[in-house]
């Protein structure tokens, strides 16, 4: 590939750059330098803005969008990730789902393909700090909307700090879907602790819980811990979940489903 392949602005570039990373989860200083045509250091100073916009993250001699122990993923790279198997948990836990109760929702991809099953359960109240969500949902017939405020976050399109751990805490929902970057036998993690004290809060907040995660968040730790595994009153995977795992997810939490695809 050469330059004429690429766009040649600088934003153009830079934002073909971003796409190309998470759609391939990684790629060398080298490679993109000479997909783009340009040199190792307008690379490097691209890498740079991107991360700096949340979009990417540089490693040496490289970029990333796969999460880390110590840093979450984009939210265009998590929207486009497992796609099949988030769907699939999905309707599973829209079947848990019964007209009239109040929902609350995270901000995560696994709880946004859920929303996009409410439709049909109504009345509903859905409670969420995620915009994308918030948009989906806003106007449903049958649907009253409650977001959740805070400081807007571009790289997860979602609402936290305190005054959204505050919005949270004044609500009581009969029911929340969370979803974490990481699950061991014992517990849920996540990488940054302003997401993960909105989480905590959002599980204080509601009669049941669920996680809702799929298998390749399984059998791995994170810097913050979200919750033991217990705090869960229904952890729910997909059918892609290796059995060993699954097991011992049943062994520390008795109540695992496995959504089929």
């Amino acid at each position: 590939m050469n330059s004429r392949q690429h766009p040649a602005g600088g934003a153009a570039r830079r934002q073909a750059m971003a796409e190309r990373v998470m759609r391939q989860g990684s790629a060398s200083v080298a490679e993109l330098a000479e997909a783009f045509g340009i040199s190792v250091m307008t690379v490097h100073r691209d890498l740079d803005e991107l991360e700096r916009q949340g979009m990417v993250r540089k490693f040496r001699g490289g970029a990333t969008a796969q999460a880390s122990n110590v840093f979450e993923s984009n939210i265009a790279y998590r929207r486009a990730a497992h796609q099949e198997e988030k769907e699939a948990i999905a309707r599973h836990v829209a079947r848990l789902v019964e007209p009239g109760i109040s929902i609350m929702l995270d901000d995560s991809t696994t709880a946004l393909a859920v929303a996009r099953r409410l439709g049909g359960i109504t009345p509903l109240t859905v409670v969420t700090n995620f915009l994308e969500a918030v948009k989906l949902l806003a106007g449903a017939p049958g649907i009253r909307l409650m977001a959740l405020g805070g400081e807007y976050h571009p790289t997860h399109d979602s609402f936290l700090g305190v005054s959204c751990v505050d919005a949270v805490e004044a609500m009581n929902t009969d029911m929340v879907v969370v979803s974490t970057s990481a699950v061991s036998d014992r517990c849920a993690f996540h990488q940054e602790q302003e997401i993960v004290v909105v989480k905590q809060a959002m599980l204080r907040s509601a009669s049941r819980r669920v996680l809702a995660v799929d298998h390749s968040k399984l059998d791995r730790v994170a810097l913050h811990r979200v919750a033991p595994l217990d705090a869960f009153d229904l952890i729910v995977v997909d059918s892609r979940a290796p059995a060993d795992v699954v097991q011992r997810l049943r062994e520390g939490h008795r109540n695992v489903e496995i959504a089929k695809l």
